[in-house]
């Protein structure tokens, strides 16, 4: 099941440190087949609420290849390249099959 890799960051610095981490960041998901699905701004259009900041959307092909991502030494080299120059939230989280339906989460409570 793909599993996502989410972040949601705001503040960012955008300075030679993320331009050095932006310029490496693609080799280090290649190994592990992960890809872009939503980078930065992405022309968004807020419906409800208020929302600030970027969001990235990473797509690997399980949570074993996400969590091998993340903790390759690769990534946890540039890591801080961007750590400190952007707050933010990071997740991982598993896609849902092409059938799902929105009641299929009360069969898990």
């Amino acid at each position: 099941m793909t599993t996502y890799a989410l972040a949601h960051l705001r503040n960012v610095a955008f300075g030679a440190e993320i331009i050095a981490y932006l310029e490496a960041i693609d080799a280090t998901m290649a190994p592990f087949g992960g890809r872009f699905v939503l980078h930065g701004d992405g022309n968004k259009r807020v419906l409800e609420g208020s929302f600030s900041g970027d969001v990235v959307m990473l797509s690997f092909p399980s949570r074993s290849a996400a969590e091998a991502w993340y903790a390759s030494p690769a990534y946890q080299a540039i890591l801080p390249l961007r750590t400190r120059n952007a707050d933010g939230d990071v997740l991982l989280i598993d896609g849902v099959d092409d059938d799902h339906k929105a009641t299929d989460i009360l069969q898990k409570g």
